[in-house]
């Protein structure tokens, strides 16, 4: 059984519902899967985070070889860290990544130091590289993008990654460290690397946008003006198309939402791109229409949904593992919870699993700020309240409001042990972990 969730913006939170979605059956890799490298290397880079003022320094994730990635792909993932301190590669998005895991079967990598492992990539979407687990109270760390292309791509005239990133600076203008007090140092945000940007729309074309929130800590929305916001996928995987609810998309830490839209304002026009916070709205940038002639005479038909690759179409309930993990203030029941830097497997899981079993976990929020729990390993079904069905579409990051309790369940298909995040949607939060066990 599947439902709609009801939508909602609110100052504290910013939690919506999405509604509208349906999957398709699962797919198999392609057998001529062929290896590929992705080289990644962290650096320092200049940004100007603010209009008008001269670059900072801040760190950034480089993906130096540029490679087209393919789903079935075998990738050596080879990444250099050329900053001042050390760094925890992780990926969002990437099922039953094993050799990939951080904390578990990768560390930290020292400055200078290099690291090297195999994935595979299951599925097609928008993943992501991220550096910001293992971070608190150094500089700002980064997230990048990495675009996973279908064996039948998607009919579109253009494919662009729009990139929202926070920072906070200090009396001197420097970045400061999340994860601490920041003080009354106000918010900056930059989409793709500036404090504004224009996506030119070329008349009845259709485009892809891959909506990212890079922010440390917050969950944000972003308004589009004038335009149908049509949803393709969530968090890296498809859903079967919907229209956001006044153009509105809602992005935890770390999420990404893949939209569709098509051209259909007049040639000069543009719409405003805005950022919703919870405080005063912050313009973003435009989607601007371009006077070229029309790509075509009319706009292109509906999109019909794309391909779903290893998710089950239903989830046993009845015979769920069922699990309760408070989340929030640290109390008696959360001394398990440990800082990044705190964390050994040797620890022991918060839960273990049989292969192949659902499992339900009751996520409570004690805190009085809304919370961010991130699921490694395996994508998740946001329940119904009664516990009769699920939201119809798949995430790997849920923002929980103060006071609430919800519950996910997946279905534990990849062996090993896999990490759980959790923190406060609030600037000096400090980044906490938990493991569980799939065998």
């Amino acid at each position: 059984m599947m439902t709609h969730p009801r939508a909602a913006v609110t100052r504290r939170t910013l939690l919506a519902g999405l509604g509208g979605l349906t999957f398709s059956g699962t797919l198999p890799l392609p057998s001529n899967a062929a290896g590929k490298s992705l080289t990644l290397r962290a650096a320092a880079e200049p940004v100007v985070l603010k209009a008008g003022t001269e670059p900072v320094s801040r760190p950034a994730l480089l993906w130096t070889d540029k490679a087209p990635l393919q789903r079935g792909d075998e990738l050596t993932v080879r990444f250099e860290n050329t900053l001042q301190q050390p760094v925890l590669l992780t990926f969002r998005g990437l099922d039953g990544a094993a050799a990939a895991e951080p904390l578990v079967a990768r560390r930290p990598v020292p400055p200078g130091g290099k690291d090297e492992f195999k994935v595979s990539l299951r599925s097609a979407g928008t993943l992501l590289a991220d550096l910001r687990l293992g971070a608190d109270g150094s500089a700002p760390m980064p997230v990048l993008p990495l675009v996973v292309q279908d064996d039948k791509p998607l009919q579109v005239d253009g494919d662009e990654v729009v990139l929202i990133e926070d920072a906070r600076l200090s009396p001197t203008g420097q970045p400061l460290a999340a994860g601490v007090d920041a003080g009354d140092a106000p918010w900056l945000y930059t989409i793709n690397g500036k404090p504004s940007a224009d996506i030119t729309l070329r008349p009845n074309g259709r485009f892809r946008l891959r909506f990212i929130n890079g922010c440390q800590r917050g969950v944000i929305a972003v308004r589009i003006d004038s335009y149908d916001v049509r949803v393709i996928g969530l968090d890296g995987q498809p859903a079967e198309p919907f229209l956001a609810r006044g153009g509105t998309l809602v992005l935890t830490p770390g999420g990404r939402v893949d939209v569709l839209i098509d051209a259909t304002q007049p040639p000069g026009s543009s719409a405003a791109l805005t950022l919703l916070d919870g405080g005063k709205p912050t313009p973003l940038g435009r989607l601007v229409t371009s006077s070229e002639p029309p790509l075509r005479a009319t706009p292109l038909p509906p999109p019909s949904p794309l391909p779903v690759y290893g998710l089950p179409a239903q989830l046993p309930l009845g015979s769920a593992l069922r699990v309760e993990l408070p989340l929030g203030a640290l109390a008696p029941a959360q001394f398990d919870w440990f800082a990044p830097d705190k964390f050994v497997p040797a620890s022991g899981p918060a839960f273990q699993a049989k292969r192949g079993r659902t499992v339900v976990l009751t996520l409570t929020n004690r805190a009085t700020q809304p919370m961010v729990f991130h699921l490694h390993g395996h994508h998740f079904r946001l329940l119904d309240r009664l516990d009769d069905g699920w939201k119809p579409f798949w995430l790997d990051t849920l923002a929980i409001d103060a006071g609430q309790t919800h519950r996910i369940a997946f279905a534990a298909e990849y062996p090993g042990l896999w990490l759980m995040e959790a923190f406060a949607a609030k600037w000096s939060a400090p980044r906490l972990v938990r493991s569980y066990l799939v065998s």
